[in-house]
């Protein structure tokens, strides 16, 4: 695991007057930011939309917007873990959709009274690491059509999947709405481990939060206990900021 001075050094101040600018600069680079000054789900919205064309999601309002706390009874539906007060693994969002938004932003409205840390993975690291210690694992991990996503009418495809552009992009779930060849199954264990040493955690006071790059990063959370309340945005970034949908592949693979 690795220490939270690591993404306290991707921090953006938003507020700032080149801070548009470094936070665009920063995603492109290391795809994650850590940001300041989201106090309502308006900041968001126009920051947002600032970045990119925004995707609604299954459980959003009609602005896009997703307000992610304790519902009880809901949170221990397939797929639905996310309004629950539990741990949620390292995943990335909309898996099972067969392009899933590049943009996740996310700001804390009330934290927990405990727990509830953030986690983040920075996928590029994990498949570097395989590349390096599991070339196998990695290899199998790669192949078309070995994981399923989002149930039986999700996508079949794989954890690290080749765009048409030539760049890697991570795909990852382990709920019940996963399921992998036997190959894959095989090397999941390796697979955690890498997860877990690139793994960043993190605490989100009131108005604080992060964009990532949902095609690089993994996210999840700890469990917790109160009334956390979260706000998630998922977007398509503009073309002209350069911000990619994934990174370049292992010249060694």
């Amino acid at each position: 695991m690795l220490p939270t001075s690591t993404v306290e050094q991707r921090r953006v101040d938003i507020t700032a007057t080149a801070g548009q600018a470094e936070l665009v600069a920063t995603l492109a680079a290391d795809g994650f930011v850590l940001i300041e000054g989201v106090h309502d789900q308006a900041r968001l919205l126009a920051l947002a939309r600032s970045l990119g064309a925004i995707t609604p999601h299954r459980d959003s309002t009609t602005d896009g917007v997703t307000t992610i706390a304790n519902l009880g009874k809901v949170g221990h539906q397939a797929g639905f873990a996310g309004f629950s007060t539990d741990a949620l693994n390292p995943h990335t969002d909309r898996s099972g959709v067969a392009t899933p938004p590049a943009l996740l932003l996310m700001a804390c409205g009330q934290p927990a009274a405990s727990g509830g840390e953030c986690i983040a993975i920075d996928g590029k690291a994990v498949y570097a690491d395989l590349a390096e210690t599991e070339p196998e694992a990695l290899h199998a991990l790669s192949q078309p059509r070995s994981a399923m996503f989002g149930g039986a009418c999700g996508h079949l495809g794989a954890i690290f999947e080749r765009s048409a552009d030539g760049l890697v992009a991570v795909r990852l779930r382990f709920d019940e709405l996963a399921q992998f060849a036997p190959d894959v199954t095989h090397w999941l264990a390796a697979l955690r481990a890498s997860i877990d040493r690139h793994t960043i955690t993190f605490g989100l006071e009131s108005g604080h939060g992060y964009i990532l790059n949902n095609c690089r990063w993994l996210h999840g959370r700890h469990a917790f206990t109160g009334q956390r309340r979260m706000h998630r945005i998922n977007a398509e970034p503009l073309p002209h900021l350069g911000i990619p949908t994934g990174f370049e592949p292992d010249t060694r693979l």
